[in-house]
């Protein structure tokens, strides 16, 4: 069995390798969607295909829908040219079950699949009909929280958006600056409405969005190469920017899974590295748990996505849903366990869930220091949903999750995973009561050192800011704690990074003591951790 078009032919073979195929007619729906296209998504990455396309599967499965999704890279051509083009835009999607068991099923919602690419004519041609196209309802994303980002820690614009302001939207090459040069085609062809969704795993993503575009935008205005009305089109309500909570792991490929297809007789399984480093497969393994929050602000309609599961409610429910998740019931637990398990040698997060240090640190961090100042969004429970995670999720050991996958971009994640914690305890005077958070921190900014608890060499993740932030802590030595000085200041006093300043606020300093203490020596880092969490 191949992963392609023709070979969803031979139904017998998929169903005796236990895998399910699409209840409709795959090459029929491709059609009808370049004809008359209705959903764009930008980020064509594991938790698009394992997630995102999956919903629309349903509705097509169900007959909810007639059209599928069409796929957009801005950062990495190497997935639509070695992951999409080569299987038909076909996934393979995987859940892997607590029990050891899993479920697949072959997806074909997505109906197409581009390169933003700002150099080549023919991919710039047809995302240019698309966004003319009166029947698109929605663009949609998931590139990550710093594909939000156009400016530095300074405030100042990265030099890709600034070149991107000055060039004009033609050569627009950043996400946003791509987004919003589209968005002008839309105006354009007479200010068709759209809504433009977030689905990011990032506090306030639909406002992140806007701003950003919003910014790029009206400096095209000021520079001329768009009419004053274009901005007076992004506000005035005929494109909408919702907010949106998204929860699902979609951890890197796993070699077991790709053994268990190969043995089923499904070919050409492997993954890839990609030369921007993104790991990923013709296949997608994740967890079964899936929730998805979206504010129903749709100005050309939208798919029935209730229908498949997802919640349509009022920005303010989507708020507190999202606040619960990423600051308190996941997303918190996530840095701290990949930060420490990195330095502690884990390469499994469900490995980690063995250590009862580390429980005892994310358990702080959930029930103790989160729960209290988060709001009950009332369409989930907070406690019932950290119960789910740290009994159930977490602990999956079928689950290949890597805390050197989640550590990747954590200077993106710090502000909000924790930043707004902090805020909640520095209003209500309570800051000093903080102990697993500033601990989490401590631990981000040990591991910045890029050494292990052995003292041995480790490679940090990737992130915006590793080179940035390592450079001002150079000249920290393990076994030294005096050689720390005053050089965590401007990092802590980063309200970029924080969401507010640490020294202000008094975080700081319970900060620095717990880096001190980590730094101490070998085996300094779990001491640390026995001392505080016994």
């Amino acid at each position: 069995m191949k992963l392609n078009i023709a070979s969803l032919n031979d139904k017998s073979a998929w169903a005796a390798a236990g895998i399910k195929l699409p209840r409709y007619d795959a090459a029929a729906v491709a059609k009808r969607t370049a004809e008359s296209p209705i959903w764009l998504h930008f980020g064509a990455g594991n938790i698009f295909r394992g997630f995102i396309a999956s919903l629309q599967q349903k509705l097509l499965n169900e007959g909810e829908a007639d059209r599928g999704i069409i796929a957009a890279d801005t950062f990495d051509y190497e997935i639509i040219d070695r992951i999409y083009k080569p299987f038909d835009n076909l996934t393979l999607n995987v859940s892997l079950n607590p029990d050891g068991t899993t479920d697949c099923e072959v997806l074909a919602s997505v109906a197409g699949a581009l390169r933003a690419d700002c150099s080549d004519p023919g991919e710039m041609a047809e995302f240019r009909r698309i966004f003319r196209s009166p029947s698109l309802q929605m663009i949609s994303f998931t590139i990550t929280e710093k594909g939000y980002a156009i400016r530095n820690t300074s405030g100042e614009l990265t030099p890709l958006v600034a070149a991107d302001i000055e060039n004009g939207p033609s050569k627009a090459r950043h996400a946003m600056s791509f987004v919003a040069a589209m968005l002008l085609e839309r105006f354009n062809a007479g200010k068709l409405p759209l809504a433009v969704v977030s689905m990011d795993n990032c506090s306030h993503n639909g406002e992140k969005l806007r701003s950003s575009v919003l910014e790029i935008a009206s400096a095209w205005v000021e520079k001329g190469f768009a009419e004053k009305e274009f901005t007076d089109y992004l506000t005035g309500g005929a494109v909408s920017f919702p907010w949106s909570m998204i929860d699902k792991i979609t951890p890197r490929p796993a070699k077991s899974v790709e053994e268990s297809l190969k043995k089923a007789g499904v070919e050409d399984m492997s993954p890839i590295i990609t030369s921007k480093n993104t790991y990923i497969a013709p296949f997608v393994n994740a967890e079964r748990p899936q929730y998805l929050v979206i504010e129903d602000s749709f100005p050309n309609g939208r798919p029935a996505l209730e229908k498949a599961g997802v919640y349509l409610t009022d920005r303010e429910t989507v708020n507190k849903t999202e606040r619960m998740k990423v600051t308190t019931c996941l997303n918190p637990l996530h840095t701290a366990l990949a930060v420490y398990g990195c330095m502690l040698g884990y390469t499994l997060i469900c490995e980690e869930m063995k250590d009862g240090e580390l429980v005892k640190l994310i358990k702080k961090l959930g029930y103790k220091e989160g729960l209290p100042v988060v709001t009950d969004p009332g369409i989930i429970s907070p406690r019932a949903f950290i119960d789910e995670v740290v009994n159930e999720r977490l602990p999956n050991p079928f689950m290949p999750d890597a805390p050197q996958r989640i550590a990747t971009d954590t200077s993106q994640k710090v502000g909000i995973r924790f930043g707004e914690t902090i805020k909640s305890y520095s209003k209500l005077g309570k800051i000093d009561e903080l102990e697993a958070i500033p601990l989490a921190i401590a631990g981000w900014l040990r591991y910045l050192l890029a050494v292990d608890d052995n003292l041995e060499p480790i490679e940090v993740s990737s992130d915006p800011l590793k080179d940035e932030l390592q450079a001002k802590l150079a000249g920290i030595e393990i076994g030294k704690p005096e050689s720390v000085g005053e050089k965590l200041r401007p990092i802590l006093e980063s309200e970029t990074v924080f969401g507010s300043n640490l020294v202000e606020n008094g975080l700081a300093k319970k900060v620095e003591e717990y880096f001190k203490e980590l730094i101490a020596g070998k085996g300094a880092v779990r001491a640390t951790l026995k001392k505080h969490l016994s």
